[in-house]
């Protein structure tokens, strides 16, 4: 499947980036302050403009001779989303001219050799824009001058940013797909141990030290017959705050890899349970529309008697019961306890997100489900259903045809699906239900 193209907006700190982030977005996604150094970690949304998507990563201030360790690691977060980037928004500010901290960035950005936008945020009039030339002396062309805060200028970065986006190759689509299944989790959940396990080899890093994966690795593999790519990544971790110490790791080289997997190992330690961070990295999963299976590593630490399985297993489910239904797998990668299971697991959970269902069988479900359980009714006016069928596989997506979409309200969209479910399981997978009014075209 092809990749969204990443636009990394680096710069130094307090110059408006994080402001025009959550311009470009469309939302308030980014945390706002008026003191340097305010973003830390990196925040990353998908912006549409010209009929082109692409992820934009806001990242915190570049200073780059400061050898603070918090600055360090806020460095080391925006040289990855440079690293990542495919396009660079290099944002200044107009009314401290350039500095030497710009200068330093802007020698470091034309090393990368990759597309550069020059930037001037706080460009409100006329005279500031005048301002605006003597930005050419940093040598990555024409400077662009914007206001981030009033969004002066915004459509014509944005217009920019899609000139400048290339053309991700899409050919891998034209080949026979290979299921690709990615192992992600919070730091120090044993990813890399368990790929080694499966692998059977030590093909990756293991260390006790979180973070020691800094890059999601693919490693293809023959399984029974079958090709398989199994893609290692960095550890999630929540955003913290800076005075706890929380070390930051990157998330967006895991996200492309969830972006790029059909299903997803959830590794989860069975020492802690599951985490607000697991349930976290659980809803990217979901952003994403991936098959989940949930592993349960660690199994071998627990104490145990005979309800221990059940006890824990209803814990996690109740813990992530937004996504009730996955399947739970309880395993030792350092004993190798269950882990022959990942594998068949995961296949089969990618052979439900590929079954695809005649429409027959579907309305055969759906007039069962609305007789048991009668359409709602809105100011006088009932839902009626005339059919309904799958129109695609991974995920699994299903259109209704109605009287009226305004009429399905969330407890019968999910008592529909709990009917499917019912019928055809669909273990691991997400189900995409549309509803169409009457009149209403599909795109």
């Amino acid at each position: 499947m092809p990749k969204k193209p990443i636009v990394a907006l680096v710069g130094r700190p307090n110059v408006g980036k994080s402001t025009l982030f959550n311009r470009l977005v469309g939302q308030r996604l980014a945390i706002i302050e008026d003191v340097p150094g305010t973003t830390r970690d990196r925040q990353y949304a998908d912006v549409e403009w010209g009929g082109r998507v692409f992820t934009l990563v806001d990242t915190g201030g570049l200073v780059l001779d400061n050898r603070d360790p918090l600055i360090s690691q806020v460095r080391a977060q925006a040289q990855i989303a440079m690293d990542e980037a495919n396009v660079i928004v290099f944002m200044t500010d107009i009314m401290d001219g350039v500095t030497g901290q710009d200068a330093e960035i802007a020698d470091q950005l034309r090393r990368t050799n990759k597309p550069v936008i020059l930037i001037t945020n706080k460009a409100d009039n006329l005279k500031r824009e005048m301002a605006v030339y003597e930005f050419h002396s940093l040598g990555l062309g024409e400077p662009l001058p914007i206001s981030g805060m009033r969004g002066m200028g915004t459509g014509e970065l944005l217009d920019a940013i899609v000139a400048a986006l290339p053309h991700l190759p899409e050919e891998e689509e034209e080949e026979p797909h290979i299921p690709h299944i990615a192992i992600v989790g919070r730091p120090n959940v044993g990813k890399s141990s368990l790929l080694n396990r499966m692998l059977g080899e030590e093909r990756v890093i293991v260390s006790e030290v979180p973070g020691t994966t800094r890059d999601a690795i693919d490693t293809t593999i023959r399984y029974h017959g079958q090709d398989i790519v199994l893609i290692d990544t960095a550890g999630i971790r929540r955003r913290g705050r800076i005075e706890r110490g929380i070390e930051r790791y990157s998330v967006l080289r895991a996200l492309r890899a969830i972006s790029r997997a059909d299903v997803v190992l959830l590794l989860i330690d069975a020492v802690d349970g599951v985490t607000e961070q697991d349930a976290h990295v659980a809803g990217y999963v979901l952003d994403e529309s991936k098959s989940v299976v949930v592993i349960v590593n660690k199994w071998d630490l627990i104490e145990k008697d005979s309800r221990t399985l059940y006890e824990h297993e209803q814990r996690v489910r109740q813990a992530l019961k937004f996504m009730s239904w996955v399947p739970v797998l309880f395993i030792s990668a350092l004993t190798a306890q269950r882990v022959n299971r990942v594998l068949p697991l995961a296949l089969r959970v990618n052979a439900e997100r590929e079954r695809r269902l005649s429409t027959s069988e579907i309305n055969d479900m759906l007039r069962n489900a609305t007789a048991r359980y009668s359409p709602p009714t809105k100011a006088g006016r009932k839902l009626r259903f005339y059919y309904g069928t799958q129109v695609g596989t991974q995920p699994p997506t299903f259109v209704f045809f109605v009287n009226d979409a305004s009429l399905v309200h969330f407890g019968y969209r999910r008592y529909l699906e709990n009917q499917i479910r019912l019928r055809w399981k669909y273990e691991g997978s997400p189900l995409k239900l549309i509803f169409r009014g009457h009149g209403e075209r599909g795109d």
